[in-house]
């Protein structure tokens, strides 16, 4: 069962057997979301094509990374950043960051999310960070309901997703210890997608999940 979404951030030329590690794991993941310059970049990148391209032969989907600050960046430039995903890498879906969980900013998204479903992305992805508002699940495949430490993580106790069945929900786990079971929490938890990473402070997702680090 294809469960892990990997945001790995980093370049493939300065880190070439972590990504080998990452495509080597095709079976098993979910998808790889694509972030060359905190989205797309002014230019494409060869090395980040080179590997996407790669992920889509071994049938992994992949998402480009678009930040949205909180509904505050211009459609626009959003929808700009999907093109170029698509253009230059290939990309078939998409993971918006930094999205609120109110439901005063849905509108936005609901016009992002027939904007990214126009410039093909087949897979969007939101993330929220925090459970938000049911009304999200009405244009996402997969819901970020939770993004942060292994401590948090633990100490959270969620309640029960009202949503529908149609949507995914994941959990980002970063600073977690090799010792850890983050896979069996956020499976009891309800989340059919994930990652969990030991990285820590402000670029976490520079490090990869124990299991394609250490391939079982």
């Amino acid at each position: 069962m294809s469960t892990l979404l990997v945001p790995y951030y980093e370049h493939p030329s300065a880190r070439p057997a972590e990504w080998e590690a990452i495509v080597a794991a095709a079976p098993r993941l979910y998808g790889v979301v694509l972030n060359p310059a905190s989205g797309p970049g002014g230019r494409p990148d060869a090395a980040f094509a080179e590997v996407a391209g790669r992920l889509r032969a071994a049938g992994v989907r992949v998402l480009g990374y678009a930040d949205t600050d909180y509904g505050r960046r211009a459609a626009g430039d959003v929808v700009r950043d999907l093109t170029r995903h698509r253009d230059w890498y290939g990309t078939d879906g998409v993971f918006l960051d930094q999205v609120p969980a109110g439901p005063e900013e849905f509108e936005h998204y609901q016009r992002l999310a027939v904007a990214a479903w126009g410039v093909g992305c087949g897979t969007l992805v939101l993330n929220h960070g925090t459970a938000p508002h049911p009304c999200y699940a009405r244009i996402a495949d997969v819901l970020v309901t939770f993004e942060g430490t292994w401590a948090s993580y633990r100490a959270q106790h969620p309640r029960p997703w009202p949503g529908g069945p149609d949507v995914r929900l994941c959990h980002l786990v970063y600073d977690v210890p090799p010792d850890a079971d983050p896979e069996g929490l956020a499976r009891a938890r309800g989340a059919a997608v994930h990652c969990a990473v030991p990285g820590t402070g402000d670029h976490p997702w520079g490090t990869l999940p124990y299991t394609l680090e250490n391939p079982s």
